[in-house]
């Protein structure tokens, strides 16, 4: 007897995401910020914003600079960072989060760092990118959270976001 050969799951049906928000841990190290980037590449495409489009496009590069921060500056031994991405309940604006379990440093929003810095410029990226940014203390736990906010540009079309 042969049994059919088992059909490949798309990756969508493996990794169903739900039409508001995404949140998940990841392992505090540079494998961990690329699965960040790629997970919510793949959120964002699945909401409706191609891969190729502008707002998954600058939400990706802020994301890979926050993550690739929370990895760097925030590590503490044997503690994930957290990402959350959502979409605001009107849909006009879309909200990343990029939590880590150090408390003790948290980057200046008022003042940017200097172009010729050797440090810091990865802020200047996510000021230039983001309709507004700042840092929160962490909900539930110790750390903080430093956050993006991205407003899509309306679509005539009606509202991005759809259901899996």
């Amino acid at each position: 007897m042969h049994s059919p050969s088992p059909q490949r799951p798309r990756l969508l049906s493996l990794f169903p995401m739900p039409s508001a928000e995404f949140a998940m841990a990841f392992t505090s190290t540079p494998r961990g910020a690329r699965l960040a980037r790629l997970f919510v590449a793949h959120c964002l495409d699945s909401w409706g914003h191609p891969h190729t489009g502008k707002v998954n496009e600058t939400l990706t590069l802020i994301t890979a600079e926050l993550c690739a921060n929370a990895v760097q500056h925030g590590r503490v031994p044997g503690r994930d960072f957290h990402v959350r991405l959502a979409v605001e309940a009107d849909g006009a604006r879309l909200r990343l989060e990029v939590s880590d379990t150090r408390a003790e440093r948290h980057p200046l929003v008022a003042s940017p760092a200097d172009p010729d810095a050797e440090s810091g410029r990865g802020l200047l990226l996510v000021t230039a990118l983001a309709d507004d940014w700042g840092v929160t203390d962490r909900r539930g736990g110790p750390g903080k959270t430093v956050w993006a906010v991205v407003r899509p540009a309306p679509d005539p079309h009606g509202p991005r976001v759809r259901c899996p």
